[in-house]
């Protein structure tokens, strides 16, 4: 008959879980005294636990929950350095923004004018009892498709 080696391997078994709580305790600790963000993720990314494992212990998802909430949240994080935009660069959109800025002013400025131009005309003609040059003619046309 064989011995009974379960006293061993439930052994292993604690000391396994006391090493995950200690890793997660001390991640814990290191990232509240650094300022690091902490949520479940970061936490356990620092301490090499699952998260599934974080959420399963009470005491370690109440006091993440807690540190959580007690540090302040960026209300907008900033993009990374590689993908800000350098101040030449801000520099040159916005002096290109501009232009493009005055260029649809002077077009709209154009419009106006030749609108305010051609009201004018239309308005002398009605006045006066001048017939215009209508775009759509008061005559039918031919109903013939095609060469005649």
């Amino acid at each position: 008959m064989r011995a009974d080696n379960t006293r061993h391997l439930i052994a292993a078994a604690r000391q396994r879980t006391e090493d995950t709580r200690r890793r997660a305790l001390a991640a814990l600790r290191r990232m509240d005294a650094t300022g690091k963000p902490i949520n479940f993720d970061t936490v356990s990314r620092e301490a090499r636990v699952s998260r599934s494992w974080l959420y399963a212990q009470d005491d370690l998802r109440a006091e993440i929950r807690r540190l959580r909430e007690r540090s302040p949240r960026p209300a907008n994080p900033s993009p990374p350095d590689r993908q800000r935009s350098s101040e030449a660069s801000l520099l040159r959109r916005l002096e290109i923004a501009m232009a493009r800025t005055r260029t649809l002013e002077q077009e709209n400025r154009q419009l106006r004018d030749a609108l305010a131009h051609a009201l004018g005309e239309r308005r002398t003609r009605d006045v006066l009892g001048e017939p215009g040059n209508h775009d759509t003619p008061n005559r039918k046309s031919s109903k013939t498709i095609g060469p005649c």
